[in-house]
């Protein structure tokens, strides 16, 4: 277990007061935990930004029927089969796919290839979730 270590921070009431609501509304049981959360997005966006090593998860809608589209994707994932850790299809409905494809990689080469994939003609909605390749040893 990691050593714990308490340090006090001096906040205008109205900013506290404000962060106290941001964090009962989801549902975090202290403000240490919440505190954590905010230091690790910070973290991670760092990591991107410094073009480091990275993982994220890709998530596409589509609608299959579109003329050559399910062709156009697979294209893209396999030219960029070496930053693929794995993918999932789910099919919504008649006409709809649901795609998540598990990325690793550089920074840089993940944004450029959910960039190239949310931009193909005919995907409906493209998120992209951000995270670091976290190193506990540290």
């Amino acid at each position: 277990m990691s050593d714990l270590i308490r340090f006090g921070v001096s906040l205008e009431k109205e900013l506290l007061d404000k962060f106290d609501a941001l964090i009962a509304g989801k549902k975090y049981t202290n403000r240490s935990e919440a505190i954590r959360d905010l230091i690790r997005d910070a973290l991670i966006k760092k990591e991107w930004q410094e073009n480091r090593d990275v993982s994220g998860a890709i998530v596409l809608v589509y609608n299959h029927h579109k003329r050559g589209l399910v062709g156009r994707l697979m294209d893209i994932q396999h030219d960029r089969h070496h930053n693929i850790f794995s993918t999932q299809h789910v099919h919504i409905d008649h006409d709809h796919c649901l795609e998540i494809i598990v990325v690793r990689g550089k920074a840089r080469d993940i944004d450029a290839l959910y960039s190239r994939m949310k931009s193909t003609k005919g995907v409906d909605h493209a998120g992209f979730s951000i995270t670091a390749i976290i190193d506990n040893e540290k």
